[in-house]
Formats: structure tokens, C-alpha cells, sequence
């Protein structure tokens, strides 16, 4: 059996469960987990990079020039649904796969674009904090009942949330390039422009790539077109929402409030957002359950052996 090196720079790789790490080293991989106890893990990165077959990479960069120094590398295993920080040119001219694990957190982060929304409207973040610095404070609410949820990205994950949504017998908006009309019949759901969504959403949830399309899709703008109740939700990728544009929107009161899971730079320590009480900012944790690390921690695995044992992915981005 032939033998391979494998990185792992995922940090929840493999603490769900065994079963990735097994499949791999049954399957004549030597498997090298990278973390911060370590040293820096992008200095750990680069030394260990050169001598590996793949890697099952986190939310860390891989530019053309790490990407060159990967002289045996044959894959990148995305640990979710994002390549934004991946060269993909870099990695076609040298013949590296770039894969993804699609679905697997689907479920995960769904629950938490819902559980952002109802912080929002119900203050709980904001409530808590005062309880605990004994100042008790009851700032009125707004209610997620029969409102209207816009759904920017109605794939595996824009999805889930509607069908949560439901449950609050909401209306819901999504927009997408691709229409899937037995979901809108199952779900209630209706396709509409960006404009219509914005203008006529309570809470509105981002669930796109982030791409030269969808960069700052939400600024000053789209900010000033939505209800001065609305509510803002981004569980996908910063660089999506203008956050300089979404700040001046918030402490001037354009719009109630937002949860951001997916931040410029992450974590946000410096934001200016982070001073503002009506904005709750989460580590990009919308993945970060159990279930839905098990399930990525699998895919990410067998996208590994599908690309050094057969040459190719079904998951692959390029």
C-alpha cells in the first residue's frame, strides 16, 4: 500500500469522532494534525507543506506562493463549503485539486443564521451582558411571528433556513440565480429580486459565496433601502456586507440590528462593530456542532483518498 502525508489544519478535524482519522490511516495515510500549541500554525504550515500528498485545510490562506512549495501536494481538502482564501489558478497550473465538503454542515449552520435572528430581535446577548455586570436592562423587542425572512442564497443552506422559518409562519423571499420551484412550493417560499428582498424583509440572512458579484453586496445603499426594524444575518463570508457601511447603519439607527457569524478579519478584535451594542459577533462558529463536525471530518477525509487513490473528486472546485 502505497504511503502518504497528510496535514490537517481544520482545528474541530477529528475531535467529534475517530472515524476520519481511521478511514485515513487505514487507507496508508500518516496523518499530522497541526495546532496552535505548536507554534503559529501557518509558520508550521509552510515547513511541513513541501513533504505532503494533502491537506485538510481550515480558513488559512493558500496564495500562489505556499501553494508552489507544495512539491508533492496533490489536494486541498476544504473542511467546508468555502475556497474564497484558496488560489485556485495556483493550484490548476500545478495540478492540485481543491475540494470541498458541501451539506455536511448545512444543518449546523442553518440553526445558528436562526438562532442569530431571534438574538437580534430579542436582545438576549445584549440582556445577558447587562445582567452580568449587575445592570439589568429590558430593551423592547421584536417578534420573528408571521414576519418576512429574505433568503439571499437559497442553496443547501439558505434551504434550511426557510424551513425553519416556517415554523414561524413566516414569509419568505429568496433570491438566487437558480430557481428551485419544488422547494418554493413545499416551503411557501417566493423568488424575487434583490431589491424587492431588501426592501420588504424584516430579517434578512446571507448565505452566499463570496465572489467580485457578491463583494459588499450590502452597503450604505441596500442599508438605506430596508425596514429601520430590519435585521441583518451573515453566516457565510465576510466581505459580503460592507461593515464600515453596516456600522454607520447601525449607530445611526437605519436598521435594528445584526449578527455577523463571518467577519472581514477574523476574529473582529478591531472592528469598530464590536463597540456597538445592536451587533452580535460570533468566531465564524456556525459549524462548530458535533454533528456537523463528524460529517465534515468524513467528507473531508474520503475527498483526500478519492483524489490520491483515483486522481478526482465528485466535490471538486477545480
Amino acid at each position: 500500500m502505497e504511503k502518504y502525508k497528510v496535514l490537517v489544519t481544520a482545528r474541530s478535524f477529528g475531535t467529534a469522532d475517530h472515524k476520519a482519522v481511521e478511514l485515513l490511516e487505514a487507507n496508508g495515510c500518516e496523518v499530522i494534525k497541526l495546532v496552535a500549541a505548536d507554534g503559529p500554525v501557518p509558520e508550521q504550515l509552510r515547513r511541513e507543506l513541501p513533504g505532503a500528498d494533502a491537506v485538510i485545510a481550515g480558513l488559512e490562506e493558500y496564495d500562489s506562493e505556499l501553494i508552489s512549495s507544495g512539491k508533492n501536494l496533490k489536494i486541498i481538502s476544504r473542511y467546508g463549503v468555502g475556497y474564497d482564501r484558496v488560489d485556485l489558478r495556483a493550484a490548476a497550473d500545478r495540478g492540485i485539486a481543491v475540494t470541498i465538503t458541501p451539506g455536511a454542515n448545512g444543518d449546523s449552520v442553518a440553526d445558528m443564521a436562526v438562532a442569530l435572528m431571534m438574538d437580534c430581535a430579542r436582545n438576549v446577548t445584549y440582556m445577558d451582558n447587562g445582567i452580568k455586570s449587575k445592570n439589568q436592562v429590558r430593551p423592547s423587542g421584536v417578534e420573528m411571528w408571521e414576519k418576512t425572512v429574505g433568503i439571499v442564497g437559497a442553496g443547501r443552506i439558505g434551504k434550511g433556513v426557510a424551513k425553519r422559518c416556517t415554523g414561524f409562519n413566516m414569509r419568505i423571499l429568496c433570491y438566487d440565480q437558480y430557481q428551485d420551484e419544488k422547494f418554493a412550493k413545499e416551503c411557501g417560499a417566493e423568488y424575487v429580486d434583490l431589491e424587492t428582498l431588501i426592501r420588504e424583509s424584516d430579517f434578512i440572512t446571507i448565505h452566499s459565496p463570496l465572489t467580485p458579484d457578491t463583494e459588499n453586496m450590502f452597503s450604505t445603499a441596500q442599508f438605506r433601502a430596508m425596514k429601520k426594524d430590519a435585521i441583518l444575518v451573515n453566516t457565510a463570508r465576510g466581505g459580503i456586507v460592507d461593515e464600515e457601511a453596516l456600522y454607520e447603519a447601525l449607530k445611526n439607527g437605519e436598521i435594528r440590528g445584526a449578527g455577523l457569524d463571518a467577519t472581514m478579519a477574523e476574529p473582529p478584535y478591531e472592528s469598530r462593530l464590536c463597540t456597538l451594542p445592536n451587533c452580535i459577533l460570533t468566531p465564524h462558529a456556525g459549524a462548530a456542532t458535533k454533528e456537523a463536525s463528524s460529517k465534515m471530518s468524513l467528507m473531508a477525509a474520503q475527498n483526500v483518498l478519492d483524489v490520491l487513490q483515483n486522481g478526482s473528486s465528485q466535490f471538486q472546485v477545480r
